[in-house]
């Protein structure tokens, strides 16, 4: 046979052949390199609540480790449905309005996957988690991107009226909003719910880090509006709410009349989720109010640490309402690069890791002199962080580069 006679194989997916590697995923590789903190990736390098960790590790031994079921084993069904009523008022039939998911990540994919048709539209907002733009890609719709920029976030209500037309299906809400901090007030949700029910439209919410908030800010689902408890997928996440973000268990409340469309999503995508790993949640989402204000509390705490130095070595330290991060204006250090830049050089230079906030943006215009640090770490640790930057700064501030830089 002639060997010339096959062709050349044919191109593959041209959408994921075009995506590149995660940011976190670059950035961790490269912390890891050069032996620095990672302040990057959003997870905690401290374990969760004690009775959770022994609840998954006796339930690995009950002889339960078949498959459950599709939506999520009883247990953690019944959890989710108490805490949607205990936190938020919302009564939920643990049987036909909770699917359980492996981690929040599909659980976004599989609410994008149930209401979205090739050239629907979806409304995304920047910063928006880089899974996003993506999935609504590859499911053939079309994404409308509206901008929040730095340093108050926003809401553009004219651009986001605008992204709304006839062909929008959905819009993507993320509050508390990575990686701005930003907690969605009572206003701006109303204003979100009315474009929403206007047009038609779903929501899809990721709420991962509905219980991390500080100052006072509450969490507000969108889902308690009027008129939205049928339009929303309310997405919370056990790795958030209990610093376990290696389990990857998500949940979603949905209307009986979504849910079962969420479910078939689900099914194609992962089937179903450890058993002894949703039954360990079932006993984190039940525990007392002191653990969850705690949580807050000692967030709050780490936060104001990590924003304290970082204001003190000169960073412009952005306010931040909830989530793992808070976000730095690195101009007033005279640092003459981009974010991108700056974040690969305090890794090399200072063994520190953050993540450049332009990451977060699609398309031109990003603001590129922000860089995102995690708080969600050991004191230590982060002393230790500010320790290196304060030790790079003075080795940079006696050399004179700094100042150069920024004349």
């Amino acid at each position: 046979m002639n060997a010339t006679a096959n062709p050349p194989l044919k191109p593959q997916n041209a959408l994921l052949s075009s995506t590149g590697t995660t940011v976190f995923t670059v950035m961790s590789a490269l912390a890891v390199q050069h032996g620095a903190i990672n302040l990057g990736q959003g997870f905690p390098d401290y374990e969760g609540p004690e009775p959770v960790l022994r609840a998954a590790a006796e339930a690995l031994l009950d002889h339960r480790n078949q498959y459950p079921p599709l939506t999520g084993v009883p247990e953690l069904r019944g959890a989710v449905a108490e805490a949607n009523r205990r936190f938020y008022g919302l009564e939920i039939d643990p049987v036909s309005e909770v699917v359980v998911t492996s981690g929040a990540t599909e659980a976004i994919t599989a609410c994008l996957m149930a209401v979205l048709d090739p050239g629907d539209e979806c409304v995304l907002i920047e910063p928006l988690y880089d899974t996003y733009l993506p999935v609504v890609r590859m499911l053939g719709a079309v994404p409308k991107l509206v901008r929040l920029t730095p340093p108050k976030w926003e809401l553009p209500r004219a651009e986001l009226a605008a992204a709304f037309g006839p062909r929008t299906k959905a819009i993507l809400l993320n509050s508390p909003m990575n990686p701005a901090g930003k907690v969605f007030t009572a206003a701006e949700l109303a204003f979100v719910a009315d474009l929403v029910q206007r047009h038609g439209a779903y929501a899809v919410c990721d709420e991962v880090y509905e219980h991390l908030t500080f100052d006072g800010w509450s969490h507000i689902p969108l889902m308690t509006l009027p008129g939205m408890r049928e339009r929303c997928m309310r997405i919370g996440s056990a790795g958030k709410t209990f610093s376990l973000t290696g389990w990857k268990v998500g949940y979603i409340t949905a209307d009986k009349s979504l849910a079962p469309n969420v479910a078939k999503a689900h099914q194609l995508l992962t089937f179903t989720t450890p058993p002894n790993l949703q039954r360990a949640v079932a006993v984190g989402l039940g525990m007392d109010d002191a653990y969850f204000a705690g949580l807050s509390t000692a967030l709050q705490a780490k936060r104001d640490r990590l924003a304290a130095g970082l204001s003190a070595l000169g960073f412009g330290v952005l306010p931040t309402q909830g989530s793992y991060f808070v976000t730095a204006d690195f101009r007033p250090l005279g640092f003459a690069g981009d974010d991108v830049a700056f974040c690969r050089h305090i890794t090399e230079a200072a063994k520190v890791t953050a993540i450049p906030v332009s990451a977060f943006y699609a398309g031109e215009g990003a603001p590129t002199h922000y860089a995102r640090f995690a708080f969600c770490k050991d004191d230590a640790v982060l002393d230790e962080a500010l320790g290196r930057l304060a030790a790079w700064k003075g080795a940079r501030d006696a050399s004179g580069v700094g100042v150069r830089a920024a004349g």
